[in-house]
């Protein structure tokens, strides 16, 4: 099943829930809040679980595309939700560290506000060049940029996220000054690199994979601390001999003051269905890879990448103002 199937296929199940509800199917209804838009890779993530968690609950679960704000619309409905079960956010790690450092006045403060369930999948980012560029690697490619200062321009799909910081830490470590282009998504940076209209983005590898084996643009490294299982054949930054190491990934959250008890219900039974060699399948295809952890997991992965990223977004001095 291709990736644009696997996605329509999810929408469908999500109608088929809603459905379910409206003839009233047994159970509470739990609604899971995805602060972004449906179709994208994050939104079937949610609707795989849907599936899964309903029956192992004995609950009714839908998802809710509840957008704006670059998530904080979302995130934010979850901190005022009641914690009886209800309401569970699943969104990215970034929107959940990055947000309390870039906001000039911050909405929420993740270990007060959140009790943390589960990371569920983990994807991964990619520096990709316009077949314009004359680089066959990333070490041609940085003397393309030392030979062009003029042209050092690169696409991200929004600004205040990860590809945005990766960017700037590029800079800082290359020691090559760089502008940043922000994007409405991954989609316009794909179309610009083919038409050699921009020399270089950063975006995830599930985003540029197929325009790269085409031929359209060619990925010169990717993000992670290993090689990615979608491109195995393209280096790492680390192995490039750039000290960056940046993945992203998808968790899971309920209200603070939840019951402990069903914090622990529902991350083993994420971790259960994350585990399903079914549900392992649909994920690969559209580019995320599972993961399934304890709660303290999740608080470890998020203290590590706030200590990480913290003093990189310093550094450039970027805010979002309230």
């Amino acid at each position: 099943m291709d990736r644009r199937n696997f996605i329509a296929g999810c929408a469908a199940l999500s109608l088929t829930a809603k459905a379910g509800e409206a003839l009233g199917q047994s159970g509470p209804l739990t609604r899971i809040i995805f602060p972004f838009a449906a179709g994208g890779s994050g939104d079937a993530l949610c609707r795989v679980l849907a599936q899964q968690l309903g029956p192992a609950l004995d609950r009714t679960v839908i998802v809710e595309n509840r957008t704006g704000g670059d998530g904080l619309i979302g995130i934010k409905s979850v901190k005022g939700a009641a914690p009886d079960g209800s309401t569970i956010l699943v969104t990215t790690g970034p929107t959940m560290y990055l947000l309390p450092m870039t906001e000039v006045t911050p909405s929420f403060d993740t270990a007060r506000d959140f009790m943390p369930v589960s990371l569920l999948a983990r994807f991964e980012f990619a520096v990709a060049a316009s077949p314009a560029i004359d680089a066959r690697d990333f070490q041609q490619f940085v003397a393309w940029l030392k030979a062009n200062p003029g042209k050092t321009t690169f696409g991200v799909p929004s600004s205040g996220t990860i590809p945005h910081f990766i960017g700037s830490r590029l800079e800082q470590v290359l020691g090559i000054p760089m502008t940043r282009v922000s994007y409405r998504g991954s989609a316009p940076i794909v179309n610009d690199l083919i038409g050699g209209h921009l020399p270089f983005g950063i975006t995830t590898v599930s985003d540029l994979a197929a325009q790269h084996r085409a031929g359209g643009l060619r990925i010169l490294a990717v993000t992670g601390a290993v090689r990615s299982p979608f491109l195995p054949d393209v280096p790492t930054l680390k192995d490039s001999g750039v000290d960056l190491v940046a993945d992203a990934w998808y968790g899971m959250w309920l209200p603070a003051g939840s019951s402990p008890e069903f914090v622990r219900q529902l991350s083993a039974v994420a971790v259960a269905a994350l585990a399903k060699p079914e549900v392992k399948e649909k994920l690969l295809a559209i580019g995320l890879i599972p993961v399934g952890t304890t709660p303290e997991s999740l608080t470890a992965e998020l203290a590590a990448n706030t200590a990480f990223w913290q003093p990189i977004v310093k550094a450039t001095g970027y805010k979002i103002t309230n």
